[in-house]
């Protein structure tokens, strides 16, 4: 049998420890080494265990997770599953720390019908780990903040060929840093754009209310049947596919709790496909870094429907999984560093306005 991955449960909480160790204990490929209730203890049992994932909770005594995920990070990196409250605090929280270096955020159970959904997750992400696909596990790539350059303005062909656009986003692990680095990075009149970020319901809500805090343009969670408009970015909720309809010449979301695909909902490719079924409109689509393979076939269909497509390319990758899927797939036009994004993103609308002239 190849090497079992080692895991560490680090929470307070020690029914939330045994649920999470009974459940990985049964799987013959995981080893749990040992739990700690604090970051303090934490840290002897990865000195004395040299675990290979940690999963970690926020809120606990003596030191509080994102700090104890900080000081991880720097001193003794190594993958984290974050596992935390679903209040507006956590949720905050838990956005924090995927900034900070989790891989991943997982909603604590709030019933007993869901524990069995959580630590299944857990154990899902601990397989996308093994399996070889966080092999460019780093810190993501700085983003805009005060004093930052600004985002240079597109030509006028360009402003005039995204007016009926779409830019459509797909990520998971490491997402959330590259989303902000590329939505801080463009100016506010932009075309729609429409994000498929993998993670959990109530986590979406503070994703977006944090990256509108922070972006030239507005960004709110999706809702059913909203109209989609220039200078807005829409974050699919948590646990929601989104896809886009035509209504009369309106765009509008579309949400649906359809099967989960790539063991994701919302799922990257249902978005893709959807967009790829629309007629006379310039569309550029991209897959940022994530664990898995969700968003190469629908974008790979976007291709051939026309539009403009990049996978961000490795060195900037938190993790190269899906748009390495992609880049193999033939589905990727470009394969732009995460910071060389924003420009392209009207380099592609500017050849989009030019074909259609």
């Amino acid at each position: 049998m190849d090497k079992k991955t080692r895991v560490l449960i680090v929470d307070d909480s020690a029914v939330v420890r045994k649920l999470i160790g009974d459940r990985l204990r049964k799987e013959p490929d995981i080893e749990v080494v040992g739990g700690a209730a604090d970051p303090y203890a934490a840290r002897e049992q990865i000195l004395l265990h040299k675990p290979d994932v940690l999963t970690l909770d926020i809120e606990m005594p003596r030191m509080d997770g994102i700090t104890f995920l900080k000081k991880l990070m720097a001193a003794y990196p190594l993958p984290v599953i974050v596992v935390s409250s679903v209040g507006t605090a956590g949720s905050a929280a838990s956005i924090e720390a995927l900034r900070s270096g989790a891989v991943e955020v997982i909603a604590k159970p709030d019933g007993p019908h869901s524990v069995g959904q959580v630590t299944d997750r857990i154990v899902n992400t601990i397989r996308g780990i093994q399996g070889g696909a966080l092999t460019r596990l780093r810190a993501a790539a700085p983003v805009a903040g005060p004093g930052s350059a600004p985002m240079p303005p597109p030509t006028a062909r360009a402003a005039r060929s995204v007016r009926n656009g779409l830019l459509l986003i797909g990520a998971s692990t490491g997402g959330t840093q590259a989303i902000e680095a590329v939505l801080t990075r463009l100016p506010a009149d932009v075309p729609p754009i429409l994000i498929v970020q993998h993670m959990p319901p109530h986590f979406t809500l503070a994703f977006a209310q944090r990256l509108n805090q922070l972006c030239a343009m507005g960004v709110v969670e999706a809702q059913h049947d909203q109209l989609i408009e220039r200078g807005t970015a829409y974050i699919a909720p948590g646990d929601y596919h989104m896809a886009i309809q035509r209504v009369g010449l309106q765009l509008r979301i579309a949400l649906n709790q359809g099967p989960q695909e790539h063991h994701q909902r919302p799922a990257v490719d249902v978005l893709f496909r959807s967009a790829a079924q629309l007629k006379s409109v310039p569309m550029v689509a991209m897959v940022l870094t994530g664990m898995g393979a969700d968003g190469a076939e629908g974008l790979l269909a976007l291709r051939r429907a026309g539009a403009e497509t990049m996978a961000e390319d490795e060195q900037s990758c938190v993790v190269f999984g899906m748009p390495k899927v992609a880049i193999e797939k033939g589905a990727a036009m470009h394969v732009p560093t995460l910071l060389k994004i924003p420009s392209m993103v009207f380099e592609c609308f500017d050849r989009l306005g030019a074909k259609a002239a």
